[in-house]
Protein backbone atom coordinates (compact mmCIF):
# COMPACT_ATOMS: atom_id res chain seq x y z
CA UNK A 1 0.00 0.00 0.00
CA UNK A 2 1.21 3.66 -1.08
CA UNK A 3 2.33 6.27 1.99
CA UNK A 4 0.92 9.50 1.17
CA UNK A 5 3.78 10.91 0.56
CA UNK A 6 4.87 7.99 -2.06
CA UNK A 7 1.49 8.37 -3.61
CA UNK A 8 2.05 12.35 -4.44
CA UNK A 9 5.41 11.54 -5.90
CA UNK A 10 3.65 8.81 -8.16
CA UNK A 11 0.55 11.14 -9.59
CA UNK A 12 3.83 13.42 -11.16
CA UNK A 13 5.24 10.27 -12.73
CA UNK A 14 3.84 10.02 -16.30
CA UNK A 15 1.74 6.82 -17.19
CA UNK A 16 3.45 4.36 -18.77
CA UNK A 17 0.97 3.51 -21.44
CA UNK A 18 1.19 3.21 -25.23
CA UNK A 19 3.25 6.47 -26.90
CA UNK A 20 0.28 8.04 -28.58
CA UNK A 21 2.72 9.24 -31.32
CA UNK A 22 3.11 5.83 -32.63
CA UNK A 23 1.28 4.66 -35.79
CA UNK A 24 -1.16 1.47 -35.14
CA UNK A 25 0.74 -0.71 -36.50
CA UNK A 26 4.05 0.54 -34.46
CA UNK A 27 1.58 0.25 -31.22
CA UNK A 28 1.16 -3.59 -32.21
CA UNK A 29 4.72 -4.07 -32.77
CA UNK A 30 5.25 -2.73 -29.09
CA UNK A 31 2.51 -4.47 -27.56
CA UNK A 32 3.61 -7.63 -29.16
CA UNK A 33 6.88 -7.38 -28.53
CA UNK A 34 5.48 -7.42 -24.81
CA UNK A 35 4.21 -10.71 -25.41
CA UNK A 36 0.16 -9.44 -26.70
CA UNK A 37 -0.58 -12.74 -28.82
CA UNK A 38 -3.85 -10.94 -29.59
CA UNK A 39 -1.59 -7.82 -31.24
CA UNK A 40 0.45 -10.20 -33.05
CA UNK A 41 -2.06 -11.70 -34.56
CA UNK A 42 -3.38 -8.45 -36.19
CA UNK A 43 -0.18 -7.90 -37.10
CA UNK A 44 -0.63 -10.95 -38.84
CA UNK A 45 -3.83 -10.08 -40.44
CA UNK A 46 -2.12 -7.10 -41.98
CA UNK A 47 0.85 -8.66 -43.67
CA UNK A 48 -0.37 -12.31 -44.36
CA UNK A 49 -1.80 -11.86 -48.14
CA UNK A 50 1.53 -9.43 -49.11
CA UNK A 51 3.67 -12.08 -47.64
CA UNK A 52 1.89 -14.97 -48.96
CA UNK A 53 2.40 -13.02 -52.36
CA UNK A 54 5.81 -13.05 -52.02
CA UNK A 55 6.55 -16.83 -51.12
CA UNK A 56 3.55 -17.95 -54.06
CA UNK A 57 5.50 -15.90 -56.50
CA UNK A 58 9.26 -17.11 -55.41
CA UNK A 59 8.37 -20.63 -55.20
CA UNK A 60 5.43 -21.72 -57.40
CA UNK A 61 3.96 -23.91 -55.21
CA UNK A 62 0.77 -22.74 -52.57
CA UNK A 63 1.11 -26.00 -50.53
CA UNK A 64 5.10 -24.94 -50.01
CA UNK A 65 4.34 -21.30 -49.93
CA UNK A 66 1.67 -21.88 -47.59
CA UNK A 67 4.52 -23.57 -45.22
CA UNK A 68 7.03 -21.02 -45.91
CA UNK A 69 4.15 -17.98 -44.75
CA UNK A 70 3.36 -20.23 -41.49
CA UNK A 71 7.20 -20.71 -40.89
CA UNK A 72 8.15 -17.07 -41.52
CA UNK A 73 5.71 -15.73 -38.37
CA UNK A 74 6.46 -18.47 -36.25
CA UNK A 75 10.30 -17.05 -36.61
CA UNK A 76 8.69 -13.63 -36.67
CA UNK A 77 7.29 -13.71 -32.74
CA UNK A 78 10.05 -15.71 -31.79
CA UNK A 79 12.39 -12.98 -32.73
CA UNK A 80 10.58 -10.15 -32.55
CA UNK A 81 12.15 -8.41 -29.82
CA UNK A 82 15.20 -8.47 -31.92
CA UNK A 83 13.49 -6.44 -34.56
CA UNK A 84 15.02 -2.91 -34.08
CA UNK A 85 12.45 -0.80 -36.63
CA UNK A 86 15.43 0.39 -39.20
CA UNK A 87 13.22 -1.00 -41.86
CA UNK A 88 9.22 -1.43 -42.00
CA UNK A 89 8.05 -3.88 -40.56
CA UNK A 90 6.82 -5.51 -43.67
CA UNK A 91 10.30 -5.24 -45.45
CA UNK A 92 11.57 -7.14 -41.88
CA UNK A 93 8.92 -9.59 -42.72
CA UNK A 94 9.91 -10.41 -46.19
CA UNK A 95 13.52 -10.85 -45.72
CA UNK A 96 12.57 -13.47 -43.23
CA UNK A 97 9.95 -15.15 -45.88
CA UNK A 98 12.46 -15.01 -48.79
CA UNK A 99 14.87 -16.58 -46.59
CA UNK A 100 12.39 -19.60 -45.56
CA UNK A 101 12.19 -19.90 -49.40
CA UNK A 102 15.29 -20.25 -49.90
CA UNK A 103 15.98 -22.56 -47.18
CA UNK A 104 13.29 -24.90 -48.37
CA UNK A 105 15.17 -25.16 -51.68
CA UNK A 106 18.12 -26.18 -50.08
CA UNK A 107 16.54 -28.51 -47.26
CA UNK A 108 14.87 -30.25 -50.58
CA UNK A 109 17.45 -30.18 -53.01
CA UNK A 110 15.64 -29.12 -55.48
CA UNK A 111 14.10 -25.87 -57.19
CA UNK A 112 10.72 -24.65 -56.19
CA UNK A 113 8.86 -24.81 -59.31
CA UNK A 114 5.28 -26.22 -60.72
CA UNK A 115 3.89 -26.05 -63.84
CA UNK A 116 0.27 -25.18 -63.09
CA UNK A 117 -0.20 -21.44 -63.24
CA UNK A 118 -0.62 -18.97 -60.11
CA UNK A 119 -3.02 -18.61 -58.18
CA UNK A 120 -4.33 -15.14 -57.34
CA UNK A 121 -3.02 -14.52 -54.10
CA UNK A 122 -5.39 -12.49 -50.44
CA UNK A 123 -2.77 -9.53 -51.55
CA UNK A 124 -4.85 -9.73 -54.62
CA UNK A 125 -3.17 -9.57 -58.69
CA UNK A 126 -0.60 -6.85 -58.63
CA UNK A 127 1.40 -5.95 -61.99
CA UNK A 128 4.55 -4.08 -62.87
CA UNK A 129 4.10 -0.41 -61.92
CA UNK A 130 4.97 1.57 -65.46
CA UNK A 131 5.26 -1.29 -67.18
CA UNK A 132 1.74 -3.07 -67.53
CA UNK A 133 -1.72 -2.26 -67.62
CA UNK A 134 -4.01 -3.98 -65.56
CA UNK A 135 -5.54 -5.81 -68.36
CA UNK A 136 -2.30 -7.51 -68.33
CA UNK A 137 -2.05 -8.87 -65.10
CA UNK A 138 -2.48 -12.78 -65.86
CA UNK A 139 -0.20 -12.46 -68.50
CA UNK A 140 2.06 -11.01 -66.53
CA UNK A 141 1.99 -13.34 -63.89
CA UNK A 142 2.14 -16.29 -66.48
CA UNK A 143 5.20 -14.91 -68.06
CA UNK A 144 6.72 -14.16 -64.40
CA UNK A 145 5.85 -18.29 -63.71
CA UNK A 146 8.18 -18.96 -66.39
CA UNK A 147 11.20 -17.38 -66.00
CA UNK A 148 14.69 -19.32 -64.50
CA UNK A 149 14.38 -19.06 -60.95
CA UNK A 150 17.01 -16.94 -60.26
CA UNK A 151 15.16 -13.83 -62.74
CA UNK A 152 11.97 -14.55 -61.27
CA UNK A 153 13.20 -14.05 -57.89
CA UNK A 154 14.80 -11.02 -58.72
CA UNK A 155 12.02 -9.86 -60.74
CA UNK A 156 9.64 -10.58 -58.00
CA UNK A 157 11.21 -8.56 -55.48
CA UNK A 158 12.44 -5.01 -57.42
CA UNK A 159 9.57 -5.19 -59.78
CA UNK A 160 6.68 -6.00 -57.67
CA UNK A 161 7.72 -5.40 -54.44
CA UNK A 162 10.10 -2.15 -55.28
CA UNK A 163 13.00 -3.57 -53.21
CA UNK A 164 16.73 -1.59 -54.83
CA UNK A 165 19.25 -3.88 -55.82
CA UNK A 166 21.24 -3.84 -52.86
CA UNK A 167 18.27 -4.89 -50.30
CA UNK A 168 17.68 -7.45 -53.18
CA UNK A 169 21.35 -8.76 -52.91
CA UNK A 170 21.37 -9.58 -49.36
CA UNK A 171 17.98 -10.69 -49.37
CA UNK A 172 18.85 -13.66 -51.98
CA UNK A 173 22.89 -13.58 -50.81
CA UNK A 174 23.95 -12.86 -53.97
CA UNK A 175 26.18 -10.11 -55.53
CA UNK A 176 24.70 -6.72 -56.76
CA UNK A 177 26.16 -7.37 -60.17
CA UNK A 178 24.27 -10.71 -60.33
CA UNK A 179 21.11 -8.91 -59.30
CA UNK A 180 21.20 -6.42 -61.36
CA UNK A 181 22.12 -8.88 -64.39
CA UNK A 182 18.98 -10.73 -63.61
CA UNK A 183 16.99 -7.88 -63.48
CA UNK A 184 18.11 -7.48 -66.94
CA UNK A 185 17.53 -10.85 -68.54
CA UNK A 186 14.08 -10.95 -66.24
CA UNK A 187 12.65 -8.23 -67.93
CA UNK A 188 14.20 -9.27 -71.60
CA UNK A 189 12.33 -12.58 -70.97
CA UNK A 190 9.01 -11.03 -69.77
CA UNK A 191 8.95 -8.94 -73.17
CA UNK A 192 9.80 -12.05 -74.92
CA UNK A 193 7.15 -14.14 -73.88
CA UNK A 194 4.36 -11.58 -73.39
CA UNK A 195 5.35 -10.52 -77.23
CA UNK A 196 6.20 -6.69 -76.09
CA UNK A 197 8.88 -5.30 -78.67
CA UNK A 198 12.00 -3.94 -76.93
CA UNK A 199 12.00 0.29 -76.53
Amino acid sequence: MLTGATAIEMAHIPAMTADRSLSPEAALIESARGGDARAFERLYRMHSGRVMGVCLRMCRRHDVAEDCVQQTFVRAWRNLKAFEGRSAFGTWLHRIAVNEVLTYARNHGTRTEAGDPIEESEEGSSSFPGEFDAGEVVDVERALASLPEGARHVMVLQAIYGYSHEEVSEMLGIAVGTCKAQLHRGRKLMRERMGLSEE
